[in-house]
């Protein structure tokens, strides 16, 4: 006798089957995938630090070539200038320029960031005697955290004797005398051209354009 009972039928997988996936593709996400991961933890774990950030702002300082990650010699001292590692006492140029040059390369022009530390741990104990060498090194990197290359403004005129005389006017003789008045300030026109006065004053009178104050004061 034939079973009559309806079989429970099984759920329809709603899943669409997976198609063959390119081995090359998949190793080229899953190095992208680890390659995010490890900058993401980079960024977060070495972030640039305030010292860094300064040894790079100097170092690409005058030169439009520069990649920040090396520094020449004109722009250390300038560095050392600018954060006052230079104090004219215990650290003078030359003591910048001699560190310099026994930490970088006998061939090379330039110092890295490593580098640079080192440099700033010799001037450090000379900077800072009275403390350890562990305060030294901190005090100097306090003096160059967050700072960057000063720039400077106008360059100033330089005065001489000789220009000193060509600008003094209350020195001036003849037509050129007539230009100007006690003050030094240029009168126009009227010292220019010979505007006639027809004031009714005398010429250099102290007490022009009083007469009419006074009729008018004495009615």
């Amino acid at each position: 006798m034939a079973d009559n009972k309806a079989k429970p039928t099984k759920p329809a997988n709603k899943t669409p089957p997976r198609s063959p996936s390119d081995p090359t593709k998949d190793r080229a996400a899953k190095r992208l995938s680890c390659d995010s991961n490890s900058s993401h933890e980079g960024a977060v774990a070495g972030e640039i630090s305030a010292l860094e950030e300064a040894f790079r702002k100097f170092a690409i300082h005058g030169d439009t070539r520069a990649t920040g990650k090396e520094m020449h010699g004109k722009n250390w001292s300038k560095l050392c200038k600018d954060c006052q590692v230079i104090d004219g006492k215990n650290v003078t140029i030359t003591d910048v320029d001699i560190v310099f040059s026994k930490i970088k390369g006998k061939s090379s022009r330039t110092i890295s960031f490593e580098q640079f530390k080192e440099a700033l741990q010799e001037l450090s104990k000379k900077r800072f005697k009275e403390k350890s060498d562990e305060e030294a090194i901190q005090e100097i990197y306090k003096l160059i955290e967050g700072k960057a290359p000063i720039i400077s403004g106008v360059t100033k005129a330089i005065s001489s004797p000789t220009v000193s005389r060509l600008t003094d006017t209350s020195k001036f003789t003849g037509s050129h005398k007539e230009r100007f008045d006690p003050s030094g300030k240029g009168k126009g026109r009227a010292g220019r051209e010979d505007l006639v006065d027809t004031s009714g004053y005398v010429s250099g009178y102290k007490h022009a354009g009083t007469y009419d104050h006074k009729v008018q004061g004495s009615k």
